[in-house]
């Protein structure tokens, strides 16, 4: 049984935050109450309490609870933390790191998975505002169970309903199930291109946004991992919580891979670093005019390879493999020849998958042989499967 935070926002919808107390408990789960201020003048804390067994908190300081700093040592004890339904107020407090009342104070001390619902009306929803805030949490990892259409309490019709307490409460349990499997691991993961300089202005690079790579990150992160992220250079924010090793090129990758790799349990090798580097860049910018016809290049490292011949009993290395034909084949050969425990393989010329998109379908080949194909599915989707994956092959190593 594990412990879970019920944030409770003063949404007219907050009557459904009482479904999904129950739908908590029925898992056999222990459900702690949060009311805002203005949540408890729409339905009284001694509801919550009455239901959860737990006094309902509202108050960040109250005298007649013994002193401790309540918000803080309740967020050592949950699993996750669940707020539904969240109004647009409660998201711009998160957003912008606001801690006025004990709800969003006890936010900023969380570590464990976070699980919004928001409800509202749909202009709110739609706002600007609102959307940058919801997207600024979504890039630090909150996951969000999106509003539905419907008929809303203020007589519009629109996009604002809470989403239904049942599809929360999955959602919730999943998050749960989830957020201390990888507690107490290390996990090393790179991401995004590299950079091959010309001269100071032209550089050798490739499409890749880092976009699957911070996923993945984020995703074991999640899990109560210790991740460091190995980065070439992106334009995309790095999760919090997330220790970031910033690199330009192939050669300064590989300097802060072997730096870190010895300490780390799992290895996610999803960068796509240059194949080749200028083999005298220049020291000033090469004039039109004296640019010759032929440049000469040589071969980077191979990274993956040289990790795959140094891999420790017991750990686990993953490979990512960016193809255009005969995928599956050109992904076996690869797993086989860098001694990975686990290949991620996607066709790039499919349109909207892949490089610099939001989505992409893959191939997951393991060292046995097994193979899984997914549907198509956004990148933190994807990531949840990879690592789906391999926990299941970190669990036939032990």
């Amino acid at each position: 049984m594990a412990k879970i935070a019920l944030g409770v926002a003063s949404s007219i919808s907050l009557y459904k935050a009482c479904e999904v107390l129950r739908g908590f408990q029925k898992a056999g789960h222990e459900v702690q109450v949060i009311e805002t201020r203005n949540a408890a003048a729409l339905i009284p804390p001694t509801l919550f309490s009455a239901l959860s067994r737990h006094r309902t908190i509202v108050e960040l300081f109250d005298e007649d609870q013994p002193w401790s700093v309540a918000h803080v040592a309740l967020a050592k004890e949950i699993g996750v933390l669940v707020v539904a339904p969240a109004t647009a107020n409660i998201l711009a407090k998160f957003a912008q790191g606001l801690a006025d009342d004990f709800l969003s104070t006890f936010y900023l001390a969380v570590r464990t998975p976070i699980l919004i619902a928001p409800a509202m009306n749909e202009a709110m929803w739609f706002h600007p505002q609102t959307q940058e805030n919801v997207l600024r949490l979504r890039e630090r990892g909150v996951e969000f169970v999106d509003p539905t259409g419907g008929y809303l309490a203020c007589g519009d019709e629109g996009t604002g309903r809470l989403a239904d307490p049942s599809v929360i409460v999955a959602r919730g349990l999943e998050l749960l199930r989830h957020g201390n499997s990888l507690a107490g691991v290390t996990v090393l993961v790179t991401a995004g291109p590299t950079r091959e300089s010309m001269d100071p202005i032209r550089y050798l690079s490739n499409r890749s946004s880092g976009k699957m790579g911070f996923e993945t990150a984020r995703e074991a992160l999640r899990r109560g991992a210790r991740v460091v992220l190995v980065t070439g250079p992106v334009s995309i924010p790095v999760p919090a919580g997330v220790e970031v090793v910033r690199v330009t090129t192939a050669a300064e990758m590989k300097m802060a891979v072997e730096l870190h790799y010895a300490q780390a349990d799992i290895t996610v090798m999803a960068a796509a670093v240059a194949d080749f580097t200028f083999a005298a860049p220049a020291a000033r910018k090469i004039k039109k005019g004296g640019l010759a016809a032929t440049l000469s290049v040589v071969r980077t490292p191979d990274i993956l390879r040289g990790l795959g011949t140094k891999k420790l009993p017991g750990r686990i290395l993953v490979g990512f493999a960016a193809e255009t034909d005969n995928l599956r084949a050109h992904a076996q050969t690869k797993i086989r020849e860098k001694n990975l425990d686990l290949i991620v393989a996607n066709d790039i010329s499919r349109a909207g998958l892949g490089f610099d998109a939001d989505a992409n379908q893959a191939v997951l080949i393991d060292r046995r042989g097994r193979i899984k194909e997914t549907d198509v599915l956004s990148k933190r989707a994807l990531a949840a499967v990879i690592w789906d994956v391999i926990e299941d092959l970190r669990g036939q190593k032990k």
